[in-house]
C-alpha cells in the first residue's frame, strides 16, 4: 500500500501540475482559514458552510482542509495522491451542487447567476493526472519512497 501511495515518476510533470493546483489553492484556503485575500476565516466560513449552505460540520470542515492543508502539502509533494483524490471529490462535489446549473463557462463579466463547472474541470483534470503520475521531481513522496526502497535493497543485499 505503500508502495502505491508514495511511489512517483520522477518527472517534471507531477511536479509543475501539482505546484499548478498549489497556487490556485493556496489563497483559496488562506481565505477560509485566515481571512486573508479578501476572505471571511475560519469560524464565519464555517457557519455559512453550515448554516447557509446546509452541509454537515464534517463535510464543511473538510473543505476547508483540503483547500488550505491539501494545497500546501501538494506543494511540498507530500501526499499528493490522497490530496489529488480530495480535490476530485471537492471539486465534483462543487460542480454538481453549485455550478452545473449555471452552464459550462465560468462568470468573467458578471452576466450569470453564478459559476459555471469550467474551472471545476480544469482542476479535475489535474488532479486526475496527479493521480496517476504522482508527484513527480523535487517531491517528498519521492524521498520517502525512494529512501525507503533504499533501506529494503539495504537490508538485503546485509541478508
Amino acid at each position: 500500500m505503500k508502495h502505491l501511495f508514495f511511489k512517483t515518476n520522477e518527472t517534471w510533470t507531477g511536479t509543475f501540475l501539482r505546484w499548478t493546483l498549489s497556487i490556485v489553492f493556496i489563497p483559496h484556503g488562506l481565505q477560509k482559514t485566515f481571512g486573508l485575500f479578501g476572505g471571511m476565516g475560519f469560524t464565519k466560513t464555517m457557519d455559512l458552510f453550515i448554516h447557509d449552505l446546509n452541509l454537515p460540520f464534517i463535510a464543511a470542515f473538510t473543505v476547508i482542509m483540503v483547500e488550505f492543508l491539501g494545497s500546501f502539502l501538494l506543494l511540498l509533494g507530500l501526499g499528493t495522491r490522497f490530496w489529488a483524490l480530495s480535490f476530485i471529490g471537492l471539486m465534483t462535489g462543487i460542480m454538481l451542487t453549485a455550478h452545473v446549473e449555471n452552464g459550462f463557462f465560468m462568470n468573467w463579466f458578471g452576466t450569470q447567476k453564478g459559476e459555471g463547472c469550467q474551472f471545476d474541470i480544469l482542476v479535475i483534470g489535474i488532479a486526475l493526472a496527479l493521480l496517476f503520475e504522482g508527484a513527480g521531481k523535487l517531491s517528498m513522496d519521492g524521498w520517502i519512497f525512494n529512501r525507503r526502497n533504499n533501506l529494503t535493497d539495504q537490508s538485503k543485499t546485509e541478508a
